[in-house]
């Protein structure tokens, strides 16, 4: 079985699809993290606006990722599946082939009708994995995500970023009582 031009072309553009979508994981990863730093300033400074709209990013960032991530693993599950058909699609073909060459051998009917079997075998496949995208389509629009959050994550967002700014006040503490220690030590 040779790979044609359209073959390449086709997992050339399905390598392409997964690059991007890891691609875009990682910015949203990025995101997070500032996101989280700039609550924890936020709330270090006390500005409660610039709080809650750093946690409200925050929120929808992590909701775009897990969107992502369920869109990359529909593709490659989707991907797979139809490998897997076209794979079966061409033993079928093959087996079909076989069936109508043993029929010109024994000159027997009954291969006419194995033959038939395996080409109504091959439609049903082909009409199961246009089924299968379908299915996989409409998977991917129902995603749908609720920002606004509900009161554990809220809590759980509000204590990440409340640990975060509360390790950078013990660390600036620590370093102005060196500073103290080290003018004392001078004076």
């Amino acid at each position: 079985m040779s790979i044609t031009k359209k073959q390449i072309k086709k997992k050339m553009l399905i390598k392409q699809t997964i690059n991007a979508m890891n691609k875009q994981i990682q910015k949203l990863e990025e995101q997070k993290k500032v996101y989280v730093e700039s609550g924890k300033q936020a709330k270090q400074k006390g500005l409660a606006a610039q709080y809650n709209l750093a946690l409200s990013g925050l929120r929808m960032t992590i909701a775009q990722q897990r969107r992502v991530y369920e869109m990359k693993l529909n593709f490659e599950i989707t991907s797979q599946m139809k490998d897997m058909s076209a794979m079966t699609a061409e033993f079928l073909k093959g087996m079909g082939v076989l069936s109508k060459d043993m029929m010109k051998l024994t000159k027997e009917k009954a291969f006419l009708k194995v033959q038939k079997q395996f080409t109504q075998a091959m439609a049903g496949v082909e009409v199961q994995t246009e089924q299968m995208e379908q299915f996989m389509d409409d998977t991917e629009s129902t995603f749908s995500t609720n920002y606004s959050g509900n009161e554990s994550e809220n809590a759980e967002l509000d204590s990440l970023i409340g640990n975060e700014a509360a390790t950078d006040n013990m660390t600036e503490q620590m370093i102005e009582k060196e500073l103290e220690d080290l003018k004392k030590k001078m004076e």
